[in-house]
């Protein structure tokens, strides 16, 4: 990247420079809150468009040399991500492209690296560090010399088929005794396949043979995944696709380094998307420009008939770009425009314009004005009842993407340029939106999304708030969460943060131990209304012991906020605690920069509070001597099945 040169002192001033400055002024932990706003200026710099790399290796290398501990050091809302790393080859230029994504995201990291070559010993100690108490990600790096290490000399083609079987059967086993006895996640690799592997063998069809074992191998690896909650696998053959060679050969012959920087950036880039996803970060909304970024040309002043996302040359890249945006739409990301335009025209061309694959109600909003892009994305962000930080913002104007990134530094910003062919890798290089399962509610958000619209005309012909809900007709169901439920309920923990009591993160494993547990209730939330079912939109944990029921956390959808539903769901489960001869139901309150609103909720419901620690977490306790009705706006029915008398 190219820094900027102060025209008075004559000092390089690029993002690297900065961090490097704070580092040499030994302010850099203390700063640390710039530090991802500067990662990303690098990473949206590298070329090819989005490549990992360069820039940003070199400020792993710096952040690598910080003490996690002084960067946490009472530093309200960062995190720490905790990665243990095992690998068959040599590692260490894992270490500073794999500290800057995680840092990129926000993430503070801490990393312990194993020895060389101790993965399977590593995998088979429950005392390692994989298998740590507090590890949140356990990764295994492994490469083809796992297997190609192991065979006879010389080795036949059926030599190979039995060894990948046999090194499929192993792994196999280590994941499940990972899943039965570690608390993180363990990220396994598919192994890439290299010309000076199947060009040992001289004749067609043992290549052929070879190729065929080796892709059954690795979708052996990819089945792992599928098969456990807790284990995920990195495909590195599009990595390499995309990118660089697998190694450098000498680097691999005399340092057995079988992985090579470049392959390895992109790997670490994977893991800081892993690691975003568990954490509940990732994005929600994609809000696009419309000139030069969904259509070639201006339409202010080059008419409908000027503009072109089809039948020209570079119209038929944006053609392609409107293409992945929608794609991206049908499987619940919610898209929104902002754009220096007239609000009309553009709602025309979305509605008739032959060329556009995207279409009025692909969006649940669209912003057309003159006012500042930062100011529009709030504006959106308030209609939707959403964060900013929920947000992608893409465009190709590099003055409005800096506007962006530098008053809403919270917003990811994807900076497209004049080449319309690089808007989709640009677009998709950090995987934004990725989760770890795809539920019925993300396929059906925007709809639910656009049927606000509905209901805010309600509101506005309704005479009063209260008018408005027996109108709207609010029915709530509360009962255990079923089996085809678990992903969406992990999911209401990663990604709620408005009202949520506690900010516990629970992954879908972790769902599935309480549904298990005797002691546990894993309390689904569902809500219907006059406009349609808004699906599974809250939860409620509750733990019981012999002091009574402790509320461990309750969440609620933002997109179903003050319509009664939390008070509906919380009271049934005060009376059926009160049934079943429970002594009290206690609550924990964690403050948040997000969750203050939700402070007075427990005290509304007649909880009493008991104290408050040195964090700012509050206690509560219900006596069950007067409990609070539902309100009579909502419908509720509550089954909450299990005995736990």
């Amino acid at each position: 990247m190219t820094a900027v040169v102060n025209t008075v002192t004559g000092e390089r001033t690029g993002p690297l420079d900065r961090l490097r400055v704070l580092y040499d002024e030994g302010r850099l932990a203390q700063e640390f809150r710039q530090v991802p706003g500067l990662l990303a200026e690098l990473a949206t710099a590298a070329e090819p468009a989005g490549a990992p790399g360069g820039d940003l290796v070199r400020a792993g290398q710096l952040l690598a040399r910080l003490d996690p501990a002084e960067v946490l050091d009472g530093r309200e809302g960062l995190e720490a991500v905790t990665v243990a790393v095992t690998g068959h080859s040599t590692l260490g230029a894992l270490t500073a492209p794999l500290t800057a994504e995680l840092a990129r995201h926000g993430l503070v990291p801490k990393l312990r690296s194993g020895d060389f070559d101790s993965w399977l010993r590593d995998l088979q100690d429950i005392g390692s560090d994989l298998y740590a108490t507090g590890t949140d990600l356990a990764l295994c790096v492994l490469d083809a010399q796992v297997v190609f290490d192991e065979l006879p000399h010389p080795w036949r083609v059926e030599d190979l088929e039995q060894a990948v079987a046999a090194k499929l059967r192993l792994l196999e086993s280590l994941a499940a005794r990972y899943v039965e006895h570690g608390t993180g996640t363990l990220v396994l690799n598919t192994l890439p396949l290299l010309p000076t592997h199947t060009r040992q063998l001289v004749d067609a069809r043992s290549r052929a043979r070879l190729g065929i074992a080796w892709r059954e191998f690795n979708a052996g690896l990819l089945r792992i995944c599928a098969a456990h909650e807790r284990v995920r696998v990195v495909d590195l053959d599009p990595l390499v696709a995309a990118g660089g060679p697998v190694n450098e050969p000498r680097l691999a012959g005399y340092a057995k380094a079988h992985l090579g920087e470049e392959l390895l950036a992109a790997y670490a880039r994977e893991i800081g998307h892993l690691a975003r996803t568990l954490r509940g970060r990732a994005k929600k909304v994609l809000v696009v420009d419309l000139d030069n970024t969904l259509w070639d040309g201006i339409l202010g002043d080059d008419g409908p008939e000027g503009i072109a996302a089809a039948t020209t040359y570079r119209g038929e890249a944006f053609g392609r770009f409107q293409r992945v945006v929608a794609q991206l739409g049908a499987q619940g990301v919610l898209l929104a425009v902002a754009s220096k335009n007239d609000q009309e025209p553009v709602l025309e061309v979305l509605r008739d314009h032959p060329d556009m694959v995207l279409r009025e109600g692909d969006f649940v909003r669209v912003n057309a004005n003159w006012e500042p892009k930062d100011g529009n994305l709030l504006d959106i962000a308030g209609k939707l009842n959403l964060g900013v930080d929920s947000f992608v913002f893409a465009d190709d104007s590099p003055f409005e993407c800096g506007l962006v990134a530098s008053s809403l530094p919270q917003v990811a910003v994807v900076r497209l340029d004049e080449e319309p062919a690089l808007h989709v890798e640009r677009l998709l290089a950090d995987g934004w939106f990725d989760v770890a399962a795809l539920t019925t509610e993300d396929r059906a958000r925007a709809g639910q999304y656009r049927t606000e619209a509905a209901r805010q005309d309600l509101l506005d012909s309704a005479g009063s708030m209260e008018e408005y809900l027996a109108r709207l007709d609010v029915r709530v169901s509360l009962s255990p969460v079923r089996d085809h439920e678990v992903a969406r309920a992990s999911q209401i923990t990663l990604r709620t943060n408005q009202f949520n009591l506690t900010t516990e993160r629970l992954q879908p494993a972790d769902i599935r131990t309480r549904l298990d547990s005797a002691e546990h209730l894993v309390l689904a939330v569902r809500s219907t209304d006059r406009f349609g079912d808004n699906g599974l939109v809250g939860l409620v944990l509750v733990r019981t012991a012999g002091d009574g029921w402790h509320l461990d956390n309750a969440l609620l959808s933002c997109r179903v906020f003050a319509r009664g539903i939390e008070q509906a769901a919380l009271a049934a489960v005060l009376g059926r605690a009160r049934e079943a001869g429970a002594p009290a139901v206690h609550a924990r309150y964690r403050p948040t920069a997000k969750n203050r609103k939700v402070r007075g909720l427990y005290p509304s419901l007649g909880f009493t509070e008991t104290g408050e620690d040195a964090t700012g977490e509050v206690t509560f306790r219900h006596d069950l001597r007067a409990l609070p009705e539902a309100p009579g706006h909502v419908r509720l029915t509550a089954d909450l099945a299990r005995d736990t008398d």
